[in-house]
């Protein structure tokens, strides 16, 4: 248990002194981009990862989160750090709209799971451009934030490192508790599932709901630090497939294998951004590597390190034990030719 401790530990306390030893506003507006991923993709994986269900329309929470922040902040003439107490309204909403987009949706199996999270993706995406109280195309702008310069980025980081944090550790919870053990088996074999007594339908839904918590918040905050959401941006489908991937890469079902994805991808795709004029180039990129990812890390990269450390750790002391056991033998040797 201490072996795993203190990682996590030194984890933390490197990502709470982050914005304190790199000041450079270009590594921490990076650093806030890929917590903001860290979060969405571990708040996917406790019910994509969990259920086996996976969705393609978690962007609708993170739209909905971002222009409900929007508009609350226009109506309310709010500014300045009292916009991020909005976070947790953005989350509850995202909640309530999850259950009638989760009772719907997940009255269906997996495939056509699928194909109805993209259609309720697509109609409000459409909805977003066509209402006036969203500002149609030209979508939202964020008022001006009198931070101070040189430490302008560090509120939005500590936000968005306490919503991950947050998230990380109730997809720990869940996963160790009944309703994750629930999940895991509706995974696995949901008509068996049903048969032992699980109510699959109100699992599926609970981790649904509980999904769309921190994308909304998550989404609420993007829209506060890079100041403008319109249609394209907030509902971009890009987006879900950036989130599964990060997922399938680290290691779907894992709670430590989102994170990962999202630490090595959302960083990869920031630096691709600022050094490469083609943006879709890097897009295409992701097409490629999720193919190889489902073909030669069907796993993701976590769950096939343990097995290998596993197997290599089996090994040695498979190796120990004869070493051990080679003197004995010896020594029982002798001990027979000298009595002869």
């Amino acid at each position: 248990m201490l072996t795993r401790r203190v990682p996590i530990a030194a984890l933390l306390a490197f990502g709470v002194a982050f914005p304190l030893v790199f000041t450079n506003p270009a590594v921490t507006t990076d650093a806030i981009y890929t917590l903001i991923f860290v979060a969405w993709a571990a708040a996917w994986n406790t019910f994509s990862g969990y259920s086996g269900y996976i969705s393609l329309g978690h962007a609708v929470f993170f739209g909905s989160g971002a222009y409900f922040t929007g508009i609350a902040t226009r109506d309310w003439g709010l500014t300045g750090s009292e916009v991020f107490w909005l976070l947790p309204l953005a989350g509850l909403l995202g909640g309530v709209i999850a259950i009638p987009f989760g009772i719907f949706a997940l009255r269906v199996r997996r495939h056509t799971f699928v194909v109805i999270t993209i259609a309720v993706f697509f109609i409000f995406q459409l909805t977003a451009y066509n209402l006036a109280i969203t500002g149609g195309t030209s979508g939202l702008l964020a008022p001006t934030i009198n931070f101070v310069t040189a430490t302008y980025n560090n509120p939005f980081y500590y936000v968005a490192f306490c919503i991950a944090v947050g998230t990380v550790v109730i997809s720990w919870l869940i996963r160790r508790s009944r309703f994750g053990l629930q999940l895991r088996a509706i995974r696995d074999d949901e008509d068996r599932a049903r048969g032992l007594g699980v109510r699959a339908m109100r699992v599926k839904l609970g981790a649904f709901v509980f999904s769309a918590v921190p994308v909304a918040m998550v989404g609420g905050l993007w829209w506060y630090f890079t100041t403008l959401v319109d249609p394209s941006s907030g509902f971009d489908p890009l987006f879900d497939v950036a989130v599964a991937l990060m997922a399938f890469l680290g290691g779907l079902g894992t709670v430590s294998g989102p994170v990962l994805g999202a630490l090595v991808i959302e960083p990869a795709y920031l630096y691709f951004q600022q050094h490469v004029a083609s943006t879709y180039l890097f897009w295409m990129l992701y097409g490629a590597l999720f193919l190889v990812v489902i073909l030669a890390l069907p796993r993701g990269i976590i769950p096939t390190a343990a097995e290998h450390i596993g197997n290599w750790r089996d090994r040695r002391r498979s190796d120990d034990a004869g070493t051990a056991h080679q003197p004995v033998e010896s020594s029982a040797g002798d001990t027979a030719k000298e009595s002869a």
